[in-house]
């Protein structure tokens, strides 16, 4: 005796249900890849256009109750704004922390600031710098 066979014909019927579920997974997963990187491209770009102000330490010198710091600032024409600093102590608490304000046209900013201190700062470190 012979057993019927419950394959349909190749080719007759269209594509299953696990081929357009196959399908439909491509798809959604293209999908969410643009947007994944459209959304990376967007804050990415964010980043770097608005981003007026850049700075960096150049050296920095501790004594007891005080950090000079050695700042170099690059920022646009007019713009105005602030970087802050801190210093931590050879225990690695914080010591002293301060905010130093630049104005002005000028796009290149040299300057030794002071950042006092309670205790004497092993470091000195920029956290940041923001446009106003």
């Amino acid at each position: 005796m012979s057993t019927a066979s419950t394959r349909l014909p190749e080719g007759r019927y269209g594509r299953s249900s696990d081929e357009r579920a196959d399908h439909k997974l491509k798809i959604a997963g293209a999908v969410f890849g643009v947007v994944l990187l459209l959304l990376v491209g967007y804050f990415a770009y964010h980043y770097v256009v608005e981003n007026k102000i850049s700075a960096q330490v150049v050296t920095f010198e501790a004594s007891d109750s005080a950090v000079q710091v050695h700042l170099e600032v690059h920022k646009d024409s007019g713009t105005n704004g602030y970087c802050t600093l801190r210093s931590q102590g050879a225990d690695g608490n914080e010591v002293g922390r301060a905010d130093f304000r630049f104005t002005g046209s000028a796009t290149r900013i040299d300057k030794v600031v002071t950042l006092r201190t309670t205790a004497k700062g092993m470091t000195a470190e920029l956290l940041g710098c923001h446009a106003d």
